[in-house]
């Protein structure tokens, strides 16, 4: 793993309020735009094909991925290569929300008549869609609930506990918002970084507590000690999510693209919540909160 020299904060230039101020304004503009997009739309985040149902054709044409795009009157929702051996200039077409058969057959003859060779048509049924949407947020929940618990248990403190917790939700908020704004789809594979997530945020967290609480030394030279380790951790991962989101680009890798761009903006968002508001309720609890 790659080393970064972390050049030192002066922590004491800034106020409790002053370093939770920025992060706190982050989650509320991502609060606003997930609420906006909520009353306009009915979701917070647009909802992929694995939540919302539709319809999937998989043709074969050497036209550009614009021109597949024109050959239909509905928009695709997204238009992602075939990457595996024999699937040369082999595309899947996804409709959204998408479940008349009539519909989805005049979809495929579009295609056709685009000079397209529709190889397969594939539907998922809204119940279907539906169930599966109910069993990834309670995934969702059920890890958010058990980091929460983990973390009580570890620190068996409230305000150390309530700043990971804090911390993970924002990390969590935030990339959904991004999400929204960009277009990005939730869908099995989006969910499935997100939990990564959750992980992620977990770890910094909980090296940034352990340093400053159970650790021996200044508040500081305790702080200072984690950043360099949590900072370097997260900027390789950042660099690796980079790389891959950019790699999926260039191969028309639709879904490794989303998840590369999800948990590289999670990534960031985790710097600045752990080393900004985590570290201003742990030096609030340290000097001036009142502890059991």
């Amino acid at each position: 793993m790659g080393y970064f020299d972390v050049p030192e904060i002066d922590y004491t230039r800034y106020t409790d309020r002053q370093l939770a101020a920025v992060p706190l304004a982050v989650l509320a503009v991502a609060l606003l735009v997930l609420s906006g997009s909520f009353l306009a739309y009915g979701t917070p985040v647009q909802l992929g094909m694995d939540f919302a149902g539709g319809a999937e054709l998989t043709v074969q044409t050497t036209a550009s991925e614009q021109q597949i795009q024109s050959a239909f009157d509905r928009e695709p929702d997204s238009i992602q290569a075939v990457q595996a051996p024999g699937a040369e200039n082999q595309y899947t077409v996804q409709f959204s929300g998408v479940d008349d058969n009539e519909v989805i057959q005049d979809l495929a003859t579009q295609a056709e008549d685009a000079g397209m060779d529709v190889l397969q048509q594939s539907t998922v049924s809204p119940s279907f869609a539906d169930q599966a949407q109910q069993t990834a947020l309670l995934g969702l929940a059920v890890a958010f609930v058990g980091m929460s618990a983990l973390a009580f248990l570890l620190f068996r403190t409230f305000v150390p506990s309530i700043a990971i917790v804090i911390s993970a939700f924002s990390d969590l908020v935030i990339p959904l918002a991004f999400m929204s704004i960009a277009g990005i789809s939730l869908s099995l594979g989006t969910v499935a970084g997100l939990l990564m997530l959750i992980g992620y945020s977990v770890d910094s967290d909980i090296l940034l507590n352990n340093h400053i609480l159970r650790r021996q030394g200044d508040f500081y030279e305790s702080t200072l000690r984690a950043t360099k380790t949590g900072v370097t951790m997260t900027i390789t991962s950042m660099t690796a999510m980079l790389v891959m989101a950019v790699a999926a680009s260039l191969f028309g890798v639709e879904l490794l693209r989303s998840i590369g761009i999800i948990l590289f903006v999670g990534l960031a968002a985790d710097l600045m919540n752990t080393y900004m508001l985590n570290l201003s309720l742990l030096r609030w609890y340290k000097f001036k909160g009142v502890r059991s």
